[in-house]
């Protein structure tokens, strides 16, 4: 039986108010949140890492490795900060405003020497290990890195960067033979004293995060020690403050990339100053996960959608039996389909599913589900956090809309960037005048203050006029029995009244035989006549990215290279 989930599947067609609400000014055309406004930290010389070790907590374990079980308790995690911050500063000559480069998979030691470079005022900047050379040649230019930890498989890869690249051993226990013969362990546990901290301002530079580069090319964004502290106290701990349960009790799985503004706010910064354990897994592994989440009483899972679809995969006919611990799983970086959201919560009817916003440009503050006995949006990232305002602008005239009207999402809080880095005409086009971030969504809200991202404005579909929106059609694509994942992108034709098309690719499942034309019938049945998909291309996969955001550049180059410009 359906799941009652008291929701709108269809985000296509909110319903405009007569009244407005008093969290949305017609005047200015601004939404603010609903939330209690959060006083944040009013000091001007408020560090980041002062400011999560100065939240008391009754937490006993930190960080745990999945693997080894190997631990570092919330006793010994400052003095260990402290330790790595002096060793860095002694025998690398880290200062402040110098810039460090990890590269490095999940680890244990991951926030440990996040703490460390910002403790000296320096600044860290990210990236994924399976980045090119190339790739990370670019970044270590840009951003002017001088040091680089690494995981091991990764060290050699990096040998002619220029730079000196330290290792961090896998072995987590600091007393194995393995780490007490590296640097890293000079580093970290060399005795050094405590080296006096420089004076650091929330302004300052704290960390240089990279956008994805999914619609446009990779640009440095700046983030503040502000920044991260409005991370820590309106993505992290107002959230948990929504919940009966203590924070100090939960058990976070840490799949998330920590090289990435979502892992890294959450399992680097936030969850810390709440006394909450976070558990730390190297990759993605969905036989292990199960094991994880059953033998560490895993209560809360942030995931991205294709681990949200693995787990309900794996989950489906043995929940009586595994996942008893599990309260909720957070999913954000890209849209669930409808689909993927029914699945999960039929598989899993006693696990909180909610879904939030934000953005590397945000320091990932926007917004966060929160269901009620009254609410239960599922298909919805929630409501706007604390301090947080929001327009929605006609992205053709430019008038800002009421609840109700699909436009462009501006966000506007102290989680905003300080632009980026090296690019003051970039920052200029989406930073505009008093400090709204144009995020390029398109988005509107409901009647009741919740927040639904419809697609990106690039990826709009211009056809006779209309626009078209490809999440729209996908929505409908995957609702088909015999179609396990789609995708749509424009393709530009010939024909002048024409402009653009929508062209579907779809996966089709293992045991049945769609055809094209049935996949055109179907879409066309439940459409208005300009919506509907005029070619389709059968494939084995949807190209995504880790996040699982569709790469549509991928589809269009696929595109490019195969079809004629007259269809």
């Amino acid at each position: 039986m359906a799941a009652d989930l008291h929701d709108n599947p269809d985000a296509m067609n909110p319903t405009k108010l007569e009244q407005p609400p008093y969290w949305f000014c017609p005047e200015t055309g601004i939404y603010s949140s609903k939330f209690t406004s959060v006083q944040l930290p009013l000091d001007p010389f408020l560090d980041a890492v002062s400011a999560i070790f100065s939240h008391r907590h009754d937490g006993d374990v930190a960080l745990v490795d999945s693997s080894s079980g190997f631990s570092i308790s919330y006793a010994e995690l400052q003095p260990l900060v402290k330790s790595m911050a002096a060793g860095l500063h002694h025998l690398m000559g880290v200062k402040q405003g110098d810039v460090v480069l990890l590269v490095l998979r999940n680890s244990v030691y991951f926030p440990v020497i996040f703490f460390s470079v910002l403790y000296l005022g320096a600044i860290v900047t990210t990236m994924n290990p399976s980045s090119s050379l190339e790739e990370i040649k670019k970044q270590v230019v840009d951003c002017n890195a001088g040091l680089a930890f690494a995981s091991p498989d990764i060290v050699e890869k990096l040998g002619t960067l220029g730079i000196t690249v330290i290792r961090v051993p896998e072995s987590c226990d600091l007393g194995s033979i393995q780490i007490k013969n590296s640097k890293f362990y000079d580093i970290i546990n060399g005795n050094f004293g405590i080296v006096p901290k420089p004076l650091i301002k929330q302004d300052d530079a704290a960390a240089i995060m990279y956008s994805s580069g999914t619609t446009g090319a990779s640009k440095g964004v700046l983030l503040t020690h502000g920044n991260l502290i409005a991370a820590m106290e309106l993505f992290v701990r107002f959230g948990a403050s929504q919940y009966e349960y203590s924070s100090s009790s939960c058990v976070y799985l840490a799949v998330l990339p920590m090289c990435h503004i979502y892992g890294l706010s959450l399992f680097a910064v936030g969850l810390l100053s709440l006394g909450s354990t976070i558990v730390v897994m190297r990759k993605f592994d969905i036989a292990e996960v199960v094991r994880v989440i059953e033998r560490f009483k895993i209560t809360h899972f942030p995931v991205v959608p294709p681990m949200l679809v693995a787990l309900t995969k794996r989950a489906q006919g043995v929940c009586g039996k595994s996942f008893k611990s599990l309260k909720q799983v957070f999913s954000g970086a890209a849209p669930l389909s409808w689909k993927f959201i029914e699945d999960f919560i039929q598989t899993f009817p006693s696990v909180d599913l909610i879904q939030g916003y934000g953005m590397t440009e945000s320091t990932a503050v926007g917004s966060r589900g929160f269901n009620t006995q009254k609410f239960k949006k599922y298909s919805s990232v929630g409501l706007l956090a604390p301090n947080m305002q929001a327009k929605v602008a006609d992205w053709s005239s430019g008038s800002f809309l009421p609840p109700g009207s699909q436009g462009e999402l501006w966000i506007r809080g102290p989680g905003i960037m300080k632009g980026y880095l090296n690019n003051p005409e970039a920052t200029q086009m989406v930073i505009i005048e008093d400090s709204w971030l144009r995020t390029g969504d398109i988005a509107y809200f409901d009647q009741d203050g919740y927040l639904f991202i419809i697609d990106r404005i690039k990826e709009i579909i211009k056809y006779k006029g209309f626009q078209i929106s490809p999440a729209d059609l996908e929505a409908v694509l995957v609702s088909h029995p015999g179609i396990l994942d789609a995708a749509v992108t424009a393709f530009s034709v010939s024909h002048e009244e024409c402009g653009e098309i929508p062209v579907a690719f779809v996966v089709r499942r293992p045991e049945t035989t769609v055809s094209e034309q049935d996949v055109i019938n179907y879409v066309g049945a439940q459409v208005a006549p300009y919506k509907k998909v005029r070619k389709v291309f059968m494939v084995n996969s949807i190209p995504k990215s880790p996040s699982g955001k569709i790469l549509r550049r991928e589809l269009r180059r696929i595109l490019s290279n195969s079809v004629p410009s007259k269809l």
